[in-house]
């Protein structure tokens, strides 16, 4: 009868054992999700609910954030430059969080940078990427000794904005005197003036009845500011150039996220030098250089980052990158056709990032709990 019991019970295979002891760690593990912003948690919550996985919504902008993580293995927290109070103490919860020995996204080495050209600059350089010539100055003095022997023009740039916010191309030695000027004494705060010319463009793009009415949200926003314009930092003692690459009609972007790699192509705006933003974007992969594909694997390796999206110009006979970011609109890449791993093997397949960051999250959890 004991062997008649064993042969009727049903048998793993090779392949099935791993699969049910991932199963069975995944529904031990509890998530901590920071649901009160973010575009990333809508997706989150889906996978976990379709996995079973445990998941509690928590409040990082609650003074008791410590406690309401105690029993969570992990933590999932998409916030945004665009968040001025998180940008007071993200870096500074996530390095806490992962001294408790709960797994973070982003974890510090994938957000610490983040919206920070001139963090960016020189961790770039120290890995060894290739990186667009930038120079930065924390002095008058210094900054306008170079800008006399330079060659314009030159790009400026704020250390944070995206979306192409806080660059200027500037085409003479006066107007970077005048910024050199202006970054040694009152400095700078976020252009309100910025979303209104935006959306401008975006109308004369898609000529549509809602960036029409978008317009009329510029205008009421250049009057009566957003929160986060009004309490921003100034931005103030350094000034930021980076050397400009004439001729260009577009840029690549390539989001890393663990084994994946995906991308797209996107066209400079009419009368304009930069790509960021223009929503003029091509999915195709034989759009895509695999040298840029290559190049971001190496450099989020070496950055050990989670999730990394590269800008990459082409210059003379290499690419190279203009700045990262650990984030992205979501949205902007789900109609990419799939992606390539890190043997540069394409496939096509449905491309959700925020279930790729939770995906890789899980396989962490489940590794280190095997």
């Amino acid at each position: 009868m004991l062997c008649s019991s064993l042969i009727r019970r049903p048998r793993l295979t090779i392949l099935d054992r791993p699969n049910q002891t991932k199963n069975i760690i995944e529904r031990s593990i509890v998530i901590a999700i920071h649901t009160r912003s973010g575009s990333f948690v809508t997706e989150w919550i889906a996978y976990c609910k379709e996995r079973g996985i445990q998941y509690k919504e928590v409040d990082c902008f609650a003074s008791d954030i410590i406690q309401q993580l105690r029993g969570c293995q992990a933590l999932l927290w998409h916030w945004k430059h665009s968040d001025f109070r998180a940008q007071l103490f993200a870096r500074q919860l996530i390095a806490s969080v992962e001294n408790m020995g709960i797994t973070v996204f982003p974890d510090n080495s994938t957000a610490w940078h983040y919206d920070d050209k001139v963090g960016q600059k020189y961790l770039l350089e120290a890995v060894g990427a290739p990186l667009v010539e930038t120079h930065i100055f924390y002095d008058k003095e210094t900054a306008i000794q170079w800008i006399e022997q330079a060659d314009f023009p030159k790009v400026w740039k704020l250390r944070g904005g995206a979306g192409s916010q806080n660059v200027q191309l500037i085409g003479s030695r006066r107007h970077a005197r005048r910024l050199a000027k202006v970054a040694f004494s009152r400095g700078w705060r976020n252009s309100r003036f910025y979303n209104l010319r935006d959306r401008i463009w975006q109308f004369k793009r898609d000529k549509t009845l809602g960036s029409f009415v978008n317009i009329g949200r510029g205008i009421v926003r250049s009057v009566l500011p957003h929160r986060a314009n009004s309490r921003s930092s100034r931005q103030v003692d350094y000034l930021y150039f980076q050397n400009f690459i004439p001729e260009s009609d577009h840029d690549i972007r390539v989001v890393v996220i663990g084994k994946r790699a995906f991308a797209i192509k996107r066209m400079v705006r009419e009368g304009d030098f930069r790509a960021s933003g223009s929503g003029a974007i091509h999915y195709e992969p034989a759009y895509i250089p695999k040298e840029c594909i290559e190049i971001a694997f190496d450099v989020a390796a070496d950055m050990q980052a989670q999730s990394c999206a590269f800008d990459f110009i082409y210059s003379g006979s290499k690419w190279l990158v203009i700045e990262i970011s650990y984030t992205f609109t979501a949205d902007a890449y789900r109609k990419c056709p799939g992606f390539w791993d890190r043997s540069m093997n394409w496939h096509p397949a449905s491309v959700t990032p925020e279930r790729f960051v939770l995906e890789d999250l899980l396989d962490v959890l489940s590794n280190n709990a095997a």
